[in-house]
């Protein structure tokens, strides 16, 4: 009765149909730009991680890392249907002890692009990238943005190539004049710059000064396999990650590569996978160890890499291909190495339990290397998700939450990293009870 007389009185003076668009005027404003009055001030004050030989430092203690790919954070975060699913994952990754997340800074042309065309961005992806960083920064975790992708997916070298051929100065149709055509290399130097030197809009800092950012990673998993010799690619490295450097000096840089060894290599036979891996135009030691590289980084995908071993095997050769980069680290580089990416297939005859003995593995080689203070300095699961993103899985994909033994094994090494070099200020409130003595 007194919600309906109201509703007569303010209709009868005029008011009801202004209140009524005002409101809608509000509702669209939020829906647009209703992430601007979200409280980013109560952020965790980070350090920028630095190096010093083959560990990483914070705060002056070596700082060993559990953490976690979720490549598709911006991407969902341009959507503000799907944008609660990054404050989600990066709150459930802070809560399992994790430290650090490996995602894309890219999405060159399609949907959600980031970069349209050369030199031209899409402000509301960019307020998504802004958003990403902010809200790792909120919950204490520190992000690998990666810059490029080697496959097709989000655009990558793919797409410069063809933004180049339809202008007319392309020097070749092949994917890898990316990593030679004057042109490309100007495109991506272009990128780059305007990426590192962004303003975030919620936080006022600008990429380059950000401590968020953990570290900047040139391209996920070049190849150049038109030269197999692998000068390409060095060529492109070093060009590129003295650019990236001449911008910022205050942030880690790493190549983004696989970790095979090239044709070069003495390792090419004894710890590759197979005798394709020495035919990329890639090669783990020489394109890491450029002064402007700061840090290696490995992949782990042994059910990718063969198809006639039986799960023994590929358990046995993944732990053999960890101790081989990480004694490159300490005796060739004098480096941290760290692995991006690794993962276990869910297709064809997989068991949990298989993927639980394969994490178990890799998360013990890391452990084992913080207690004697070696160069493998970390490890990322490819990938996390979080409910219903099934249709962005790519057989590796979890939710760790769904998966309690999982999860406990994540947890777990985040306690032990934690007990070797002592807890970070970021994990103190999420590990103080589940890692506390008898847990």
């Amino acid at each position: 009765m007194v919600k309906s007389s109201m509703n007569r009185m303010l209709a009868g003076n005029g008011l009801f149909y202004p209140i009524i668009g005002f409101a809608s005027f509000i509702a669209f404003l939020y829906l647009s730009f209703g992430d601007l009055w979200v409280n980013y001030s109560k952020e965790i004050n980070l350090s920028f991680v630095e190096r010093n030989g083959t560990q990483f430092i914070v705060d002056g203690k070596a700082f060993y890392i559990n953490g976690w790919n979720s490549y598709w954070l911006m991407d969902h975060a341009a959507d503000y249907t799907t944008r609660p699913r990054i404050g989600t994952m990066l709150q459930a990754g802070a809560k399992m002890g994790l430290t650090v997340c490996r995602t894309w800074a890219f999405n060159d042309g399609g949907y959600n692009a980031l970069q349209i065309s050369p030199g031209k961005f899409d402000e509301k992806v960019f307020r998504a990238l802004d958003h990403v960083i902010a809200e790792a920064r909120r919950n204490g975790i520190r992000l690998i943005l990666s810059l490029v992708n080697n496959l097709q997916a989000y655009g990558g070298k793919t797409r410069y190539v063809k933004w180049a051929w339809e202008e007319g100065v392309a020097l070749s149709s092949s994917n890898d004049s990316f990593f030679y055509d004057p042109s490309i290399r100007r495109y991506f130097k272009s990128y780059v710059k305007t990426v590192l030197t962004r303003r975030n809009i919620y936080t006022g800092i600008e990429y380059r000064d950000d401590p968020t950012i953990f570290a900047w990673e040139l391209i996920n998993e070049p190849r150049c396999m038109t030269d197999p010799s692998g000068d390409t690619l060095q060529d492109w490295i070093e060009e590129m990650s003295t650019f990236v450097k001449s911008i910022d000096r205050k942030h880690l840089l790493t190549v983004g590569l696989e970790g095979f060894y090239g044709p070069k290599s003495p390792k090419r036979t004894t710890s590759n996978p197979e005798s394709w891996a020495a035919d990329l135009g890639s090669d783990f030691v020489r394109n890491s160890v450029l002064s402007t590289v700061d840090f290696a980084s490995v992949h782990v995908y042994p059910d990718h890499w063969f198809k006639h071993k039986n799960f023994e095997q590929m358990l046995k050769f993944a732990a053999k291909w960890m101790l081989s980069h990480i004694e490159d680290g300490d005796r060739e580089l004098k480096k941290p190495v760290l692995f991006t990416e690794f993962g276990l297939s869910n297709d064809d005859d997989f068991e949990p339990a298989q993927r639980d003995r394969f994490l178990k593995m890799v998360l013990e080689v890391i452990y084992k290397s913080a207690k004697r203070n070696r160069s493998g300095a970390g490890s990322f699961f490819w990938q996390f998700l979080v409910e219903k993103m099934e249709r962005f899985n790519d057989e590796y994909g979890i939710v760790p939450w769904e998966s309690p033994s999982t999860y406990r094994l994540i947890t777990e090494q985040s306690c032990k990293l934690a007990k070797v070099h002592g807890l970070l200020p970021t994990q103190i409130e999420h590990l103080k009870n589940f890692c506390a003595p008898g847990n």
